[in-house]
């Protein structure tokens, strides 16, 4: 069987707005109503675990899973301090019997149900070809020139073409994905995204060309944006 996993639990402090940024409208329907959307339409998700703020679980309950009838999601889970700890504590609700885990941002309100079975079928199909491969994450190529800085002197400049944005989802297998948690639990690891515990584990992640337009909302620009790509595409629509 295979699950995802949806991080909303963050506070979105940067956003600067009274409602958590993962509850806030576009086009009438929250954020993470359009982020639950495409994982409900996959054939090949069959639960979704949602991890949320703590004070926010009736609120999401009542105004997004019922509301909008999501009937994979199959728990509403208490999210951490971290976004790290939010994904083990939904990891740890997840069947023994997962087989692979897609976690993503709750506030990426623009991915794709294609996008979502392509990690599924790409992971699988690389692994057959290296068993070191274990994960599989969608990112995009850097577009601008990247220098590392010390203070305020530029030491190197990075080429573009060996940097891309890591993005979400992030797909693994379960039992993999569960073991680089617990090591980074024990070894108090925090990681920048869930691929880079698994890369500490020694194990290999396959890297799929998303779309720039997968942006995480952490701004009032990024909701604008985010907008205008909807209608763009076609995926406005109010409710």
């Amino acid at each position: 069987m295979d699950v995802a996993i949806i991080t909303a639990a963050g506070r979105g402090i940067r956003f600067k707005s009274n409602i958590n940024k993962q509850f806030l409208d576009i086009y009438g329907k929250p954020v993470l109503a359009h982020t639950i959307s495409a994982f409900q339409n996959s054939s090949k998700i069959k639960e979704i675990y949602i991890s949320v703020p703590g004070d926010y679980l009736e609120f999401c309950q009542k105004n997004i899973i019922e509301k909008y009838s999501f009937t994979k999601v199959k728990k509403l889970v208490f999210g951490g301090d971290s976004r790290q700890e939010s994904v083990y504590n939904a990891l740890k609700e997840v069947p023994s019997s997962t087989r692979i885990v897609s976690i993503h941002d709750g506030v990426r309100p623009l991915i794709t149900t294609e996008e979502i079975n392509l990690l599924l079928n790409t992971l699988i199909r690389e692994n057959k070809k290296d068993s070191k491969i274990k994960g599989a994450i969608l990112a995009a190529p850097v577009m601008e020139t990247v220098k590392v800085i010390d203070g305020n002197i530029i030491k190197r400049t990075i080429p573009r073409d060996t940097v891309w944005h890591a993005q979400t989802p992030q797909t693994f297998f379960y039992k993999d994905i569960l073991k680089a948690h617990s090591k980074a639990l024990e070894d108090g690891f925090i990681g920048t995204d869930d691929a880079s515990l698994v890369e500490r584990m020694g194990f290999k992640v396959y890297v799929v060309r998303g779309k720039s337009e997968n942006i995480k909302i952490t701004t009032p620009l990024d909701l604008f944006l985010a907008e205008l790509v909807m209608v763009r595409n076609g995926r406005k629509r109010r409710s």
